[in-house]
């Protein structure tokens, strides 16, 4: 057995799940399923909940790959170090070596070892280092042999196998990067709610444990351990069922909420007074009564508890009235929650507390958190986080967290339908965090989590093991992705459609194809028709590359194809035709009738493209099994100050007059333009932007240089990034620029919440102007310096003045 304690002490790390679960046997391989008997899983009765449920679903999960039943010698033993006699048997004996589990978070082995008991010839061994650590290892056998974490939210059938083999070389796996790790369901009005009363769970209120089990599920397979659950006025209150808190435990899912509902309390759901009256000043006694009757019911839980005080719903706090007011209510209150928890037996549960929206305002006039307490730091609502721990922050106890939005519903403009946020954003911004030393707890907000599969998989995959995952090349994740849950064969061209998707989508996600805020006059989009047919090509190009892929796709996943690719591209597509003709309609209509009609007609028909789209998704799609769970944005007329205004379609019922030759629109004139391919020497970010990459500061002191020849004219140069925020919110981020020896200090602010934010976080977007004119010729230009977050996706030369050729989707 020395080979495989020498892999111990080295730390072997997973490999990928070919490499150790194959089908045809090599020597030493472990005989999990051979000649059509499968190795008999084997627990103790004394083990944790989820021990149990982890190993009735790989018994499940080996019979959903190759048909086997139990039969054969062999044994599989799932168990937890301290609770599984016989493995702790085999510890004592000396006869395997767990120096580095013991103590450890979330960890685990899997290793073979002969002869483990009397009558028992072989085992494979998953052993962890606790209940969470022992989940994790069988799901990681069952991914491993084929049964992807998206089985059941993403019908992702298993692929049919004969014969399984484990091979000998033990591994281990763990702690993972970050300590807490999970998702917020959220906005679940028009998805979630609809589809678990109407058609999963319709004998239980909404959301219910049927429901929730399957999200603890998933949550288990994907490594995650936390849970923020729903909380709408539609949703009935997590905590209203005792059911649901007990079904957690059972799952080891660890529960907490959001940063607007401390103490685990859903205040939409729960706080039956008015809003008013959740006023710490006036209404103290009630307030606390409130919070306590939670503490005291869910103490004796697994949970992550939320601290300080907003407004009902999210929205900011009553009573006090200055920020030296809130921040002194927030101090008493600290103190009055933690004294809850201690009396409540729970003063060691980790606590969080999250400086979200205004509250920041009061973190940084001075509030005094605990230091034990995690403080949460959050994005903007649109995958830009806003602050980043500074030195102090990091040698805080408690340490720092992200919570990340991935769906939105709010100001300016929700994304509520499609998920379009870029891995690469994702990876961007939360290794930026994670450099900072924000590792404690990571939340995303997943909405209705379909159809977020991708971005969530990847946020969490993220979070359980940083450095490998930022090592992999974004593409290379996603084909991986793809090839587990889609096709492997078709792997390398679906990760190119979903590169081109979130490419044109992060230009303009199809839930902002508008360019006024809700509060504004109309106004047209700024492209052409020309550019905008631009735009529709590109996407066409897409749905040609889709069309080719699908027909190759197995019948068994054709499901998952639609559900994971094939919906969002064509519906996102068609969202695009639908807007950029109905406005072509409205700019031809007096100058071209016939062209205009033509145009009208293609509106409607990518309308009624999107209807026949989502109607299979709701209706047809895998049995019916997701009746009412996709709508397209805006839904309805709930929550209109931040929806999407309906694309109004012109009228088609008139007969269209005499057709003439179909009329090429001119699209503007090609402007100079530097793009991330044209620099050498800082890091070439892949995945973001309008031309597919990124360019970063490397770290190193050297410029990138690049040379452009411009027409004759005067000419002003726009420098575009990414819409990131300096390290502290409020702070300005820096580039120095350089044009033919001439350099110049470039920065840019984000004032979250000011119209500029706005028009940056729809266009994914931000312009920094050059005040030197240039003329007609050679000219050199040299990125010096940038701060961490500047991410430049192009240096424009527009004729001067710069306005009047600013272009929107370039």
């Amino acid at each position: 057995m020395r080979w495989w304690l020498a892999l111990l002490l080295l730390g072997a790390t997973p490999a990928q799940a070919a490499d150790w679960v194959r089908s045809v046997a090599q020597r030493g391989d472990f005989p999990l399923v051979a000649r059509g008997q499968a190795a008999r899983i084997v627990t103790d009765p004394a083990e944790d909940a989820v021990v149990g449920i982890a190993a009735e679903d790989l018994k499940q999960d080996i019979g959903r790959v190759t048909g086997a039943a139990e039969g054969g010698a062999a044994q599989v033993w799932i168990g937890t170090l301290g609770h599984n006699e016989a493995i702790d048997r085999l510890v004592a004996d000396k006869r395997i070596d767990v120096a580095k589990l013991k103590g450890a978070w979330e960890s685990f082995l899997i290793l073979p070892i002969e002869r483990p008991a009397p009558g028992v010839a072989r085992a494979l061994l998953i052993i962890g280092s606790d209940r969470r650590g022992t989940a994790y290892g069988a799901y990681e056998l069952s991914r491993a042999i084929g049964v992807s974490p998206w089985h059941w939210w993403a019908d992702v059938t298993p692929l049919h196998r004969d014969a399984l083999y484990v091979a000998r070389d033990a591994r281990r796996f763990g702690p993972p990067s970050v300590k807490y790790r999970g998702i917020f369901l959220n906005d679940e009005d028009w998805g979630l709610v609809p589809w678990a009363a109407g058609n999963h769970a319709p004998e239980e209120k909404p959301l219910g444990p049927k429901t929730y089990a399957q999200v603890f599920a998933l949550l288990l397979r994907l490594k995650a351990n936390l849970l923020w659950p729903a909380m709408h006025k539609v949703t009935t209150p997590f905590n209203a069922d005792p059911a649901n808190a007990a079904l957690a435990d059972r799952y080891a899912i660890i529960m907490g909420s959001s940063h607007a509902e401390p103490m685990l309390r859903n205040n939409v759901g729960e706080w039956t007074a008015p809003a008013e009256d959740f006023d710490y000043l006036k209404n103290p006694d009630e307030v606390r009564r409130y919070w306590d009757e939670r503490v005291r019911s869910n103490a004796g839980y697994e949970s992550i508890w939320t601290l300080g005080m907003r407004g009902i719903h999210d929205s900011g706090m009553v009573g006090p009235k200055t920020v030296e007011d809130r921040r002194a209510a927030l101090e008493r209150i600290f103190a009055d929650q933690r004294a809850m928890l201690a009396r409540a037996g729970a003063a060691d549960a980790p606590q969080v507390f999250t400086p979200y929206k205004e509250v920041l305002d009061v973190y940084r006039a001075g509030l005094k958190v605990p230091d034990d307490v995690t403080l949460m730091w959050p994005d903007d609502n649109f995958g830009y986080i806003r602050h980043f721990p500074d030195a102090a922050e990091r040698a805080r106890k408690g340490g720092s967290g992200v919570y990340y939005h991935l769906s939105y519903l709010g100001a300016p403009l929700s994304y509520l339908w499609l998920s379009t946020t870029p891995p690469a954003l994702i990876r961007e911004e939360m290794g930026r965090a994670w450099d900072a030393g924000a590792r404690q707890v990571w939340v995303a907000n997943v909405g209705d989590l379909k159809p977020a599969e991708l971005a969530t998989d990847y946020f969490l995959s993220l979070a359980w093991a940083v450095d490998k995952v930022r090592a992999k090349p974004v593409d290379k994740f996603v084909e991986d992705w793809a090839a587990e849950n889609v096709d492997a064969a078709q792997a390398p061209a679906i990760a190119e459609i979903l590169r081109d998707y979130h490419r044109l989508n992060f230009a303009r996600r199809p839930e902002h194809l508008q360019w006024n805020l809700p509060v504004d006059k109309y106004r047209q989009s700024p492209l052409t028709i020309g550019e905008a047919d631009e735009r529709l090509a590109a996407f066409a190009a897409m749905e040609t590359a889709l069309a080719q892929v699908e027909p190759a796709i197995p019948a068994e996943r054709r499901d998952a194809f639609y559900e994971l690719l094939a919906y969002p591209v064509r519906a996102s597509a068609a969202a695009n035709r639908r807007f950029f003709a109905a406005e072509a309609h409205d700019r031809l209509r007096d100058s071209d009738l016939a062209e205009a009609t033509r145009r009208g007609r293609i509106a409607h028909e990518a309308d009624s493209e999107i209807d026949r789209l989502t109607t299979y998704y709701n209706r047809e799609l895998a049995g019916g099994k997701w009746r009412g769970i996709m709508a397209v944005e805006p839904a309805d007329g709930q929550w209109r100050s931040y929806r999407q205004t309906p694309v109004v379609l012109p009228p088609v019922d008139a007969p269209a007059p005499p057709a003439g030759p179909v009329k090429a629109q001119p699209a503007a004139p090609v402007l100079p333009l530097l793009t991330p391919d044209r620099f050498a020497g800082w890091t070439r970010v892949e995945g973001l932007g309008r031309h597919g990459a990124m360019l970063a500061p490397s770290g190193k002191k050297e410029a990138s240089r690049a040379t452009i020849d411009l027409p004759p004219g005067e000419w002003t140069v726009l420098v575009d990034i990414l819409p990131t925020y300096a390290d502290r919110d409020g702070d300005a981020l820096h580039l120095t620029v350089g044009i033919d020896g001439v350099t110049q200090a470039l920065e840019s602010r984000r004032e979250t919440g000011s119209r500029d934010w706005a028009m940056g976080v729809l266009d994914n977007r931000a312009t920094m102007t050059l005040t030197q004119r240039l003329s007609g010729g050679r000219h050199v230009v040299t990125l010096e310096r940038a701060d961490p977050g500047v991410l430049i996706e192009a240096i424009r030369f527009v004729p001067a003045p710069a306005e009047k050729a600013d272009r929107g989707l370039h």
